[in-house]
């Protein structure tokens, strides 16, 4: 059995003391790769955040690679575990090139930046461009390359497709797959698009609102298409169904 890499149990979290996300539970097992879906402010985002520990955790717990999360904001501690959160805003330095980028994954010295251009082989004729000189997909597999030099056990990928033409999307989707698949790290997706995300998946989570509303495998939700478009469509609520 996969190492659990992730594992929420009933989570409230957010700002100022106001439950964002309201008893989460979501785990997510080592090799495989998890679509975090919802419409915009359904609570994605502040979910990645605690994990993070950059939001505060108001109740519940979670456990990432075997250690609780604390609840006071020490985010350096998690990537000290083995721990790569890709945020939505990417991350990049854009006034350093993409190879001092892609440094950064080494704060002690030099790193070799071979396993970033073997995954995204476009980065390896940028090295020495400036990062804010990039398109926006060349910046998402920046900032993903980044993660990978970290050899994270656990990975988070926030909105992946934001700002990028879908068939740049469509090319980047894959290779967080085959990340998972070779390097035997958890990644958990968070996706407003869910036919592609559902496709490169193993299971998924949607949350509406701030609370869970539908779980299971991917092909699961895939074959539930109508209950996943009520939910984006900002319909009833839907009462979770458990895991098969």
């Amino acid at each position: 059995m996969s190492e659990r890499v992730l594992d929420i149990k009933g989570l409230h979290a957010g700002y100022d003391g106001v439950a964002v996300v309201r008893d989460l539970d979501l785990y997510v097992e080592g090799g495989e790769v998890v679509a975090f879906l919802g419409p915009n402010g359904a609570g994605k985002t502040t979910t990645l955040m605690a994990v993070s520990g950059m939001v505060q955790i108001l109740d519940g717990s979670i456990t990432v690679l075997g250690r609780a999360v604390p609840k006071l904001r020490q985010a350096h501690l998690l990537a000290r575990w083995g721990v790569s959160h890709v945020p939505e805003n990417r991350g990049i330095l854009f006034q350093l090139s993409v190879e001092e980028n892609l440094q950064l994954a080494n704060r002690g010295g030099r790193t070799d930046v071979t396993p970033a251009i073997d995954y995204f082989p476009a980065l390896g004729d940028l090295l020495k461009r400036q990062a804010g000189l990039l398109s926006g997909g060349e910046q998402q597999m920046l900032a993903i390359g980044r993660a990978i030099l970290c050899k994270p056990k656990f990975l988070m990928i926030d909105e992946m497709s934001l700002g990028l033409a879908p068939v740049i999307y469509e090319e980047l989707m894959p290779i967080v797959r085959r990340i998972a698949d070779d390097t035997g790290a958890g990644v958990l997706l968070v996706e407003q698009h869910a036919d592609l995300a559902l496709a490169q998946s193993d299971r998924a989570y949607v949350l509406n609102h701030g609370d869970l509303v539908m779980q299971g495998t991917a092909e699961e939700l895939i074959r539930d298409r109508h209950l996943l478009d009520a939910t984006y469509l900002g319909g009833e609520t839907l009462e979770e169904e458990p895991l098969r």
